[in-house]
């Protein structure tokens, strides 16, 4: 049994609570220049996956909480979950670098050369603090109620 949690809205559950959406980082060859995509990468594009043992960057939707895709790395030895993360960010830099060689060779851009300096950094979840996305905690917090206020609700009938 694959355990997973979503790190978008935090539900933990088994694989039956979330959907598998296939490999993670694909990019569609006719998003820039339409005209220059050829055949073959269109065909690579719709049919050819990645099936390495190993290291594995998958997406999966969270249907038990929030509904919202993300990426996941999963060893496909193992079957253990190495990291969850937004649809629109990059894997962890030890992931990235770790993919380097194998079938993941080239997918992922060389990481930005870090700076060394006194920035202190803060764990995600301490509160009131900035998380990685610029939000605070509290607001991050209060969307969950904003969306909860717009769904409707029905009236009682006497």
């Amino acid at each position: 049994m694959l355990l997973i949690r979503c790190p978008v809205c935090g539900a933990e559950g088994d694989e039956t609570d979330f959907h598998y959406g296939g490999e993670g980082h694909l990019r569609r060859p006719a998003t820039h220049d339409p005209e220059a995509v050829t055949d073959e990468a269109q065909r690579d594009y719709l049919y050819a996956r990645r099936n390495p043992k190993g290291l594995h960057f998958e997406r999966w939707r969270c249907d038990r909480g929030c509904g919202k895709w993300f990426h996941a790395a999963r060893d496909t030895v193992t079957l253990q979950f190495r990291a969850c993360y937004g649809i629109t960010e990059l894997p962890p830099a030890e992931l990235i670098e770790e993919a380097r060689t194998g079938p993941w060779a080239g997918a992922f851009p060389d990481p930005a050369p870090r700076k060394t300096g006194t920035a202190k950094t803060r764990k995600a979840g301490s509160s009131g603090k900035s998380s990685k996305s610029g939000k605070s905690n509290s607001s991050a917090k209060s969307d969950g109620a904003k969306t909860a206020a717009r769904t409707p609700r029905r009236r009682a009938t006497s």
